[in-house]
């Protein structure tokens, strides 16, 4: 652009206001890669951006980068933990993964899609969990009896940040384990085959429903007709602030569920004779707005966040407890191909020297004093050698402190503090009034608790037989030393006499068997042999009560830590099913209709926000109170309900369907229509009753695309109008709206111009921080601060 160019637009900028350029500019930065997602974060003044690449890049407020990751896959949406100390990413193969905000660290990846994540929404309890009766707040009682929760350790052979686990065990396992000490929060997610999931603190999923499967019905529609909604796709999501209420956004196809007296959903073959019968030629494909009940989560917030609580820490402790394996049969594996890269060829030589025996046979008939056989000679003096035993003998004891220290220090605490976390859920399971509402249930508790049990038995089997083993392997490489210094003929004072008896064993029972790595290893072809001695003790046992499995010692390690994974895996399946049976669709509004499917895309600009404001309900109960209210905002494309360059404002969805307004309509609706001229590029809520419009001029020329304007909208000084039932041929209600259409004038209110086309995202930060970051096609991020005025700013200087 040009000097002249530059001064029209000052001087065009300047007649919008005569004494300040609203907005002031804070920077204006070249960027590498266009940017297709961008979110300031909630409490700093971080922004994070997604490139088109799928790198994500974390800047500061004067755009100082702070790290950059890329995660190997499509990033398709992102958001804020309520606390700005995390963040979550939408995948394409339907992944969530977490991540820290301090370095960009993984701290959690979870499959909870089947399909691409494309909406993303956190939410935090706005009040404390301390309510009136605090007598039901449940405090965490763990860390008055254990010191703080093991970490996962490190993989051997691997630089940190390569375990595969995540980035930094360590800290990830202390960022996720906080989660006691944060307010109630949901983590809802939207994917693009219609299905909504959620998860408390982000880690616990609680709930998921779909949209295509879940019958629907509004006052706004036929009262008396539920119906579906086929080939939907998620477009925005977003919870309420007391976390009762999901506003959802979605494009799909609506048609009749229920014919009544059936149960049997209509067909995609009736679809064009529904069009005509009962909605008059008007097309049922299009987007629609969805208010779903999760009074749930408000309802039984305190419940919740202790099973969460409890369950997400005990997740936590799974990947510990499943790290230390993995750790520990790296170790022993190791150690044990050491070993065998050493003896093994003694089997090669005794057939070499055409004998018909074993290895085992030609040490026991060294033990008892007989001949040493030629091969037994040559391998001991020749291939093994002292230098060669030392170094086996070193390798097998290393792995053998290193696994001890490895059960002491994050094996054995993990699963006692799963013990301990598990028996206060038993607990709670047994207060059936407040916790069978939310499917806590008592036997399946019962159930993982006893398999919690078992593994302690096994941890401790495990340290008695991984100490016996180790033992055994020093004694015998003790007497091979002394039988190699024998047939050097040197000294062997200084050797620890060895026990024969014990050489004996360890020939028979552990020279071809791995007692050890058998525990290690989930996948075994047979069961762990158990006397019979024992077997009977374990039965009178059962006879006393206390747990009833019988066979455990049959199970290695690992097999018992997988069925008791299992075990906790269907106990905390129970409250997943029983919340999300008990989410459901409340009001159903069809927004604007589309030509197809296709013609409907995830870059429609629109934006969702929950505000506190003062309700005036004295016609229902001569009062007035704080309450929270909807605003849905979003571009009409054009053609469809034969408007062009259009923006709907929906207001109180969520108060339609308050049990203090039954029988009030209070829904409101209102059509912007943006000056002739210009196009909605993207749009956000801001504060309590603003709209931020990203506006591009419309040009005719591919090589002067023109300027841009940012506008901001009173929502007060807009008259919104009455939403009532609609008729069956009225389907689409904003419709009727179209004769009381608001023209929006950018010579009114506050407006300014900017330079260059711009493109979505339109980034727009908190309330408290009155920050926005614009992107022009040119690859530069402007920054604006909302609140203050360019000439005001610069007279204070």
């Amino acid at each position: 652009m040009g000097d002249e160019d530059e001064i029209e637009v000052e001087v065009e900028a300047e007649a919008l206001s005569s004494n300040a350029v609203p907005f002031l500019l804070q920077f204006d930065k070249s960027i590498q890669s266009q940017v297709k997602i961008a979110e300031w974060n909630p409490e700093k003044d971080l922004l994070a951006m997604v490139t088109e690449d799928s790198k994500i890049l974390l800047h500061r407020f004067n755009w100082q980068r702070l790290w950059t990751i890329s995660p190997g896959k499509c990033v398709t949406s992102l958001c804020w933990r309520p606390d700005g100390k995390a963040i979550a990413l939408g995948l394409e193969d339907g992944s969530i993964s977490l991540h820290d905000v301090e370095n960009g660290k993984l701290l959690r990846n979870n499959k909870t899609h089947n399909e691409a994540v494309v909406c993303l929404n956190w939410e935090e309890d706005a009040q404390l969990m301390k309510d009136n009766d605090n007598s039901l707040v449940y405090e965490d009682r763990t860390m008055r009896f254990f010191p703080p929760p093991p970490r996962v350790p490190r993989m051997p052979g691997l630089v940190s940040g390569d375990s595969g686990l995540a980035d930094d065990p360590e800290d990830s396992f202390q960022e996720l384990s906080s989660s006691s000490r944060q307010r109630f929060n949901v983590l809802c997610s939207g994917d693009k085959n219609g299905c909504i999931c959620f998860s408390i603190f982000g880690i616990f999923p609680i709930g998921k429903i779909n949209i295509q499967k879940i019958p629907l019905s509004s006052p706004f529609l036929d009262g008396q007709t539920r119906y579906q909604l086929l080939n939907a796709s998620i477009h925005k999501v977003a919870l309420s602030k007391n976390l009762c209420q999901l506003a959802v956004l979605s494009f799909g196809d609506l048609v009749k569920d229920f014919v009544e007296g059936d149960n049997t959903v209509i067909n995609n073959d009736d679809l064009v004779q529904l069009d005509k019968s009962l909605f008059n030629d008007h097309s049922l494909v299009g987007l629609h707005c969805l208010l779903l009940n999760t009074s749930i989560f408000l309802n039984r917030k305190n419940e919740l966040h202790q099973v969460a609580q409890q369950a997400s820490s005990i997740e936590d402790l799974f990947e510990v407890i499943r790290g230390s394996l993995s750790v520990m049969l790296k170790h022993w594996s190791g150690a044990m191909n050491s070993f065998h890269e050493k003896f093994d060829p003694l089997a090669s030589l005794i057939d070499s020297h055409g004998l018909d025996s074993s290895p085992q046979d030609e040490f026991l008939s060294l033990l008892f004093g007989a001949r040493t056989s030629p091969p037994l000679h040559q391998f001991l003096v020749n291939s093994l050698g002292e230098t060669g035993l030392r170094r086996v003998s070193k390798a097998i004891d290393s792995a053998g402190r290193e696994l001890h220290l490895i059960v002491r220090e994050h094996l054995q605490p993990a699963v006692e503090i799963i013990g301990f976390r598990i028996g206060e859920l038993r607990g709670l399971s047994r207060w059936h009034a407040r916790y069978q509402n939310i499917g806590l249930d008592e036997k399946l508790i019962e159930n993982a608790t006893e398999k919690a049990g078992m593994c302690i038995v096994h941890v401790e089997r495990f340290l008695r037989v991984l100490a016996i083993v180790t033992y055994q392997f020093q004694n015998f490489f003790n007497w091979l030393s002394k039988c190699i210094k024998i047939l050097q003929s040197e000294q062997t004072d200084q050797i620890q006499p060895p026990n024969s008896e014990l050489v004996v064993i360890f020939l028979k029972f552990l020279l071809d068997h791995d007692l050890v790595g058998q525990l290690l290893e989930s996948e075994v072809s047979h069961n762990i042999e158990v006397d019979i001695d024992t077997m009977q003790r374990i039965e009178q046992l059962v006879e006393f009560g206390g747990f009833s499995d019988t066979k455990y010692l049959e199970r290695t390690l690992a097999n018992e830590f997988n069925q008791m994974e299992n075990c906790f895996k269907e106990a905390f399946s129970m409250p997943f099913s029983t919340v999300s049976r008990k989410i459901n669709c409340e009001s159903l509004l069809p927004l604007y209709p589309a030509s197809s499917s296709s013609a409907l895309s995830s870059h429609t600009p629109a934006s969702i926000a929950f505000y506190e404001v003062d309700l005036d309900i004295a016609s229902v109960s001569h009062t007035s109170r704080r309450s929270l209210v909807d605003y849905i905002c979003f571009k009409i494309p054009d053609g469809s309900l034969d408007m062009t360059n259009c923006i709907g404002i929906l207001r109180g969805l969520t108060c339609s369907s308050s049990p203090i307004q039954k029988g009030v309509t209070s829904l409101a609706a209102v059509l912007l229509c943006i000056p002739k001229g210009y196009h909605c590029v993207d749009l956000s809520l801001y504060k309590d009753n603003q709209i931020v419009l990203l506006l591009n001029e419309t040009s005719s020329s591919s090589e002067s695309p023109g300027r841009s304007w940012m506008m901001m909208v009173e929502t007060s000084d807009v008259p919104f109008v009455p939403v009532s039932s609609p008729v069956v041929a009225n389907f689409w209600e904003l419709q009727k709206l179209k004769d009381s259409t608001f023209k929006l004038d950018l010579d009114d209110g506050k407006v300014r111009c900017i330079p260059h086309s711009v493109v979505n995202p339109l980034a727009v930060s908190a309330p408290s921080r009155g920050v926005a970051c614009v992107f022009s096609s040119r690859r530069h991020a402007l920054v604006y601060i909302l609140d203050e005025d360019e000439e005001e700013a610069s007279d204070t200087e």
